[in-house]
């Protein structure tokens, strides 16, 4: 079936972006779903960093390739095999699908399957090959097997959680990346539990999530750290304890103050080195710092060894918020439902095709948290 995409053919385009349009909108070839695999009507993909950061070539990715991580649609078709979703399901997308089968998988960590690793890179699917060709026939990268800046998605079953018919799927789709993500390093990375007193570094769409989980999870104290005053201001509205900002010289000194000499638990979500330092100053004797920003490639964090012994100080990555996404989606958006996880506040605007490039300046610039790509809407 023809359909049309966002299409990424080169990086490190200039900024800003709704000038130089790095993200051609173009009507490609998609193929019927394989065994095993779904094809899903898009109705929502959110905008986010990770996405910022393949356009920007700090995480490259093979190219061409269909950019989108974070969505939700509806079941259209299912490939030979697939018994137990049907057409018509509203589903969230997740990006990182399991083959339940590797030592990752069988120990109980999905979200780092090493086949789907190996299906990433190659910008394929678990099935093998590519489901998208494009007007001259030359085949398409999936961007982690999903690709959901288009009309229509091919994706392993493993890349779809069914979900209720109760809540908007342009709102479900912030579950795939940012909630999973932000809410799964709050409450399974780091293991949040009441009495914790907790930092959040960065304020994009997973530092607030990771703010929200934190809240969640019943942290004594919740401090949102960030360079964006309007950010913190949201943070104050979502139910931060403190706010502080991270421009400003004495902020480490202005976090130990209000805790009584450091943080339990650092969350960092910017990805960048000065978030992790700020993340690992504010930490108590026997805190942990925990990591879901993803770093350009070739960028070190200075840990002091000794500090790590003396101080009992813990640093872990979490990659998707060491989530199993069938497990953990469905209870955040129980607790969505209950009023308890208020994501639907971090989404701003919806825009179309046309406004993509413009949407990732907006992210770019802080001026967004989360936007919303509706592909058929208009």
């Amino acid at each position: 079936m023809k359909m049309r995409v966002c299409m990424l053919r080169e990086i490190a385009a200039d900024m800003p972006y709704a000038n130089s349009k790095p993200i051609t909108i173009e009507e490609i070839e998609l193929d019927p779903p394989g065994p095993g695999e779904v094809l899903v009507k898009v109705i929502g993909a959110g905008l986010c960093h990770s996405d910022l950061s393949v356009i920007n070539g700090s995480r490259p990715r093979p190219l061409p390739v269909v950019l989108g991580h974070e969505g939700a649609g509806e079941v259209v078709e299912v490939g030979v095999g697939v018994r137990d979703i049907a057409a018509g399901d509203p589903v969230v997308f997740q990006f990182s699908a399991s083959c339940g089968r590797c030592a990752r998988c069988q120990e109980g960590r999905p979200q780092i399957c090493e086949t789907h690793a190996v299906a990433r890179a190659k910008g394929e699917l678990m099935g093998g090959g590519k489901r998208m060709r494009d007007a001259a026939g030359t085949p398409i990268n999936h961007q982690t097997g999903v690709s959901c800046f288009a009309e229509y998605a091919v994706l392993d079953r493993g890349s779809v959680v069914p979900i209720g018919r109760d809540i908007p799927l342009e709102t479900a789709a912030i579950f795939g990346c940012a909630v999973m993500t932000g809410v799964g390093a709050a409450l399974n990375a780091a293991r949040v539990a009441p009495g914790d007193k907790v930092a959040v570094i960065g304020l994009g769409g997973v530092g607030f999530c990771a703010m929200l989980g934190a809240l969640l999870g019943g942290a004594e104290q919740v401090i949102a750290i960030d360079i964006n005053p309007a950010k913190l201001g949201l943070a104050r509205q979502l139910g931060a304890h403190h706010t502080v900002d991270a421009r400003e010289a004495d902020h480490v000194a202005q976090v130990k103050d209000l805790t009584g000499g450091g943080v339990d638990v650092s969350l960092e979500g910017a990805g960048v080195i000065a978030a992790l330092k700020t993340g690992y100053q504010v930490l108590r004797a026997g805190g942990q710092l925990v990591t879901v920003g993803l770093s350009p490639h070739g960028e070190d964090f200075p840990i002091p060894a000794a500090d790590l012994v003396s101080r009992e100080i813990a640093v872990r990555g979490s990659y998707m918020g060491s989530c199993v996404p069938v497990r953990d989606i469905p209870r955040y958006l129980d607790a969505f439902r209950q009023g308890r996880l208020p994501v639907d506040q971090l989404i701003g605007e919806h825009v179309g095709f046309e406004g993509v490039n413009a949407g990732f300046d907006k992210l770019m610039s802080g001026e967004a948290v989360r936007q919303i790509l509706t592909p058929h809407a208009g």
